[in-house]
């Protein structure tokens, strides 16, 4: 739902911040007021595109920000938090659009720069518009199917037909890189089986590497490390005068003393057993140097192994540790290759099952779509008899396309305003006022399934009077319930059953013209009522009939109210 919506120097408003609550909202004023920059403002945040002409004069920006409630389990909430917006549990995401005389122009999304099309998915499935200017999600083929799939409420189906799709697509794609052709196969398998030969020659053992280039250190430096253990021994142990014997030495003296003085003992003790580490140290150093020896032919051996181990590594790509497992993929892939024939029947096996039940899920869709179609022009074409268009027709075509993960069918909503003429497609051929009227009935069919949650309409009341006025004021209020509704309108009896009134006003103030926007309280609302009546200023007749009119809508809607549904309320308050 729409909360603010904030503008600034777009086209001839200055500065303009105002609040929205649920339910039904209208807009007036005089003609040329400037009513429909809001609407344009709002096509802008849903990814409209927008030149610089939209800038006001002497402005080098014009700049729109809206906040739009996302309820804790709307679908458009997963998504944009599943694209990495930030929205804040129990807050609104918040849309800005900048359009620049100097570079580019700037959007951004819950927190993060975003594109048009980024706007167009996320903000157009929250804000439905449907006007002269701005026809919107009514005219745009994908959005019809999505309109029509709303109205079946088959999300079931719809979820096994993508299901479907995408385990046939992977089940193709499988089919198609297994059957290469026969030459590219040999080939592949010629390289497999001189490449696992290599590996199982070679047999590498993890570990094998390091312990490879230990043994080559030793080899190369036997010298050095013959002479550094030898000498160690000697000098710990073996040699005359050596470190432990002379540590012995020093035990003895202090054992004699520690009989005098038992503050030796301990010393004495902890000398003996430096004593017994270093002659173990000096036997470990002596059997290093008798196994130290120069043996040219090993090293050789060791410098090729190595080397071999090396070249395997860079051709595979992996570690020794890793060759291992590479050999027992290459067997693996080898022996899937060796039985083609065998593994072709089975890949096909599943991607025709994949297919058929593709193919399934797509009639049954198709068919729920047709039911659908039927009972939506149904309910579409009656209500635009009480909207005025006694003899128009909404026939909703489905056509064939291929299958993807939303099906087999293209849905195409065509209009004939008039008996005998033939439908035609909706977009090409309805103006603002037929448009909005249609959006109209559409949305009071979806009221209880649409994902949108705020429709703005521009002109629904266009070439309309009388009972009609009522009518359409009444299937207004009726989905105001259910979803917020913003409404530019001219009729009185449209304004008279509003929740909250807005007046659009264009005002000239030091040689300079603006437009002005202003909340009507419940007097100014009667006062601008009866301007829309009989005109400014207006009458006292008019004053009171206007009266009459508020009067007679609260009464109805209180007459009228339910209780909540889909978690809303059904009724709403008129804001003062």
């Amino acid at each position: 739902m729409l909360t603010l919506l904030r503008i600034s120097g777009f086209a001839l408003i200055d500065e303009l911040e105002l609040s929205f609550g649920p339910g039904l909202t209208v807009v007036t004023g005089e003609t040329g007021a400037g009513k429909s920059i809001l609407v344009e403002a709002l096509g802008l945040l849903r990814g409209a595109r927008a030149g610089t002409d939209v800038i006001r004069t002497g402005r080098d920006e014009a700049r729109v920000e809206a906040m739009l409630a996302l309820p804790a389990g709307s679908p458009i909430r997963a998504r944009l938090e599943a694209d990495g917006r930030d929205i804040p549990e129990d807050e609104a995401v918040v849309v800005r659009r900048v359009v620049s005389r100097i570079g580019r122009g700037r959007a951004h999304l819950g927190g993060s720069l975003a594109t048009s099309a980024d706007l167009a998915a996320a903000v157009g499935r929250l804000v439905d518009i449907a006007s002269q200017h701005d026809q919107q999600s009514l005219t745009d083929p994908e959005s019809q199917l999505a309109i029509l799939d709303a109205f079946a409420e088959d999300e079931p189906l719809r979820a096994e037909m993508a299901s479907a799709f995408e385990a046939k697509s992977a089940a193709d794609l499988v089919l198609a890189a297994f059957s290469a052709d026969a030459r590219a196969r040999t080939e592949r398998e010629d390289l497999l089986r001189f490449q696992l030969g290599e590996l199982e020659t070679a047999r590498p053992a993890p570990g094998e590497d390091e312990a490879l280039r230990v043994e080559r250190e030793r080899l190369v430096g036997a010298e050095r490390f013959f002479a550094a253990t030898a000498r160690g021994e000697e000098v710990l142990y073996a040699g005359d005068g050596a470190v432990n014997e002379r540590i012995a030495a020093v035990v003895k003296d202090l054992g004699a003393l520690a009989a005098l003085d038992p503050a030796l003992a301990p010393l004495a003790e902890r000398l003996g057993e430096a004593s017994a580490t270093i002659e173990d140290v000096a036997r470990d150093l002596g059997r290093y140097a008798r196994g130290v020896r120069s043996d040219p032919t090993r090293l050789a051996e060791v410098e090729e192994r190595i080397h071999l181990l090396q070249r395997l590594c860079r051709k595979h790509g992996a570690t020794v540790a890793e060759l291992a497992a590479r050999r027992e993929a290459l067997a693996a892939e080898l022996a899937a290759l060796g039985s083609y024939d065998q593994g072709l029947a089975e890949r096909q096996a599943e991607a025709d099952a994949a297919g058929e039940r593709a193919r399934r899920a797509a009639a049954t869709l198709t068919a729920s779509r047709k039911r659908a179609a039927s009972d939506l022009q149904r309910k579409v074409d009656a209500t635009l008899g009480e909207l005025g268009f006694t003899s128009a027709s909404v026939p909703i075509a489905l056509e064939p396309q291929p299958l993807g993960p939303g099906g087999a069918d293209r849905v195409r909503f065509l209009f004939a305003p008039n008996p005998g003429e033939i439908p035609r497609p909706l977009a090409r051929i309805a103006s603002g006022g037929e448009l909005s009227r249609v959006m109209l009935a559409v949305k009071q069919a979806l009221a209880r399934t649409d994902e949108v949650s705020t429709y703005v309409f521009d002109e629904v009341d266009a070439g309309v009077g009388g009972s009609a006025a009522e009518v359409i004021a009444r299937k207004l209020k009726r989905i105001s319930a259910d979803r917020q509704v913003i409404v530019i309108t001219h009729l009185a009896q449209i304004a008279a059953h509003a929740d909250a009134h807005l007046r659009v006003a264009k005002v000239v103030a030091r040689g300079k013209t603006y437009v002005e926007v202003v909340p009507l309280s419940a007097e100014h609302r009667e006062k601008e009522i009866a301007r829309m009546l009989a005109g400014d200023p207006p009458s006292t007749e008019a004053i009171v009939h206007a009266g009459d009119m508020l009067r007679k809508a609260q009464k109805s809607a209180k007459e009228t109210e339910t209780p909540k549904r889909n978690g809303r309320r059904t009724e709403t308050p008129a804001r003062r």
